[in-house]
């Protein structure tokens, strides 16, 4: 998927991944990071979200919660979002601070307490349950704690294992739609954001409903004009997605946005500051054009929602594919923060087909022939390939041919890997770039440093939770 932009883009990566591996300084199935173009990548969007009035939080679960990577990319944009509990924790434990916790994963309430000490700018709740979980804790450790507000996915537009949120519901002058949309609320915006429908697939604190704030405000009101837009996926959108499932809240739960929200102000340790939904952003599979989701429609409307309740200064965070491309267009639909994964190692779905986008490619894979089967296909040692990563083709650095990858059904473990037959034989290198989520992967991660001066050095050896070999 990305082997002709790392060529293009950043030869020198690709030679000397290839030279660790013949010299046997890194094993097959290994992610091999450039710590220079990574640091260089965040300080041009932490530049450009700065000249937009955006704020971000980064996100690192797709490169393997790497502490040196962590460390390189906190010197600009220091914030994060952690996916789930154990990568907050690493990433707290390499000197990030904590933007937003609990989104996609809420916290496990007997974690609260440790988490929320670190004084987090958000904490993204789904249900009241959670809700009043984080409240009991924030007043037992004597202050309040500013949450934002996950809203039910519209239907085609969630991930599956990812369903979950509060639902806008039916607003006070309008009638619920039939499409599950708030008549009232949800602006139709398909035509007018370019909406993207497909089916498959920092700083700042605000105030309470009594009009009270503090800190900084966003860039600007949710319902403003509209111009023009990849965990933390990004891709082509939820695949086999039935859509949202459930009410917010549970069997005790409220029905609608407005419901819930009143229930929460009664909760004396936590804050209403905005609204959270995924994936806001997703760029399509052929062209990798970006284009708002559905859920970005819903999270705008909810923020309208809460403003009219008195609320101001709210947060609207606006995950998925945030890049250099895409900082315009959040900024633009009002999102006051993005959430920047894959643009950080230029590996969105744009970077794949426009090798001119800013962010410069940053890592590679690497394997070895292990073995060749009798019709003459060689197999790839496995363990990093990503069922949605889409690699396509191996370069064989020894003879220069680049191999077709096989296609290989997600529900298999990836022990191997087939190449199409070609020019390869048993211990050779091969180096594949192709996107992935390095957290769910067995393979090893090596950080290389240097390349941009031509002095390159192998600096640590890690596994795909960031703990050194």
């Amino acid at each position: 998927m990305f082997l002709d932009a790392v060529l293009h883009r950043n030869p020198e990566l690709v030679a000397f991944a290839a030279e660790l591996h013949d010299s046997g300084a890194i094993p097959p199935d290994t992610y091999v990071m450039d710590l220079d173009a990574i640091e260089s990548n965040a300080e041009l969007l932490a530049r450009e979200a700065d000249r937009l009035g955006l704020s971000l939080w980064f996100v690192v679960k797709q490169i393997g919660r790497n502490p040196e990577l962590i460390e390189a990319i906190a010197r600009h944009i220091p914030r994060f979002a952690a996916i789930d509990p154990p990568e907050a924790r690493i990433l707290h434990a390499a000197g990030a601070q904590a933007g937003n916790l609990g989104h996609l994963v809420q916290i496990p309430s007997r974690a609260l307490p440790e988490m929320l000490a670190w004084r987090p700018e958000t904490v993204t709740v789904y249900d009241l349950a959670n809700a009043r979980a984080v409240s009991e804790t924030a007043t037992r450790l004597g202050f309040v704690q500013d949450v934002l507000i996950r809203l039910e996915g519209t239907a085609g537009a969630v991930y599956p294992g990812q369903e979950g949120g509060v639902r806008l519901g039916r607003a006070a002058d309008g009638p619920e739609r039939t499409d599950g949309r708030s008549g009232a609320d949800v602006p139709d915006c398909a035509d007018d954001l370019g909406e993207s429908r497909a089916p498959d697939g920092a700083e700042g604190r605000c105030g309470s409903a009594r009009g009270q704030t503090r800190g900084q405000s966003g860039p600007g009101s949710p319902g403003g004009p509209v111009d023009d837009r990849t965990g933390q996926d990004g891709t082509d959108g939820p695949e086999g997605a039935d859509g949202p499932s459930g009410a917010d809240g549970g069997p005790e739960g409220p029905d609608g946005l407005d419901a819930f929200v009143a229930e929460v102000e009664r909760m004396p340790g936590v804050r209403v500051a905005g609204v959270t939904a995924f994936p806001c952003v997703l760029c399509d599979p052929d062209t990798g054009e970006p284009r708002p989701t559905a859920n970005f429609a819903l999270a705008r409307a909810a923020v309208e929602r809460l403003a009219a309740r008195g609320y101001t200064d709210l947060k609207l965070s606006a995950p998925s594919a945030t890049s250099m491309a895409t900082l315009p267009l959040l900024a633009r639909l009002g999102a006051t923060h993005g959430e920047p994964g894959h643009a950080l190692t230029g590996t969105t779905p744009l970077h794949a087909v426009d090798h001119a986008q800013p962010e410069q490619p940053a890592y590679v894979y690497v394997s070895e022939v292990a073995h060749t089967l009798a019709d003459g296909r060689p197999a790839l040692y496995g363990g990093g390939f990503y069922a949605r990563g889409g690699a396509r083709e191996a370069l064989i650095p020894r003879t220069g041919a680049r191999l077709r990858v096989e296609d290989a059904p997600a529900a298999n473990i990836d022990y191997y890997r087939l190449l199409a037959p070609g020019d390869a034989r048993v211990g050779d290198t091969a180096v594949l770039a192709f996107r992935t989520q390095i957290f769910v992967t067995r393979s090893s991660v090596a950080v290389v440093s240097g390349l941009s001066l031509g002095a390159p050095k192998l600096s640590g050896l890690y596994d795909p939770f960031g703990r050194p070999h």
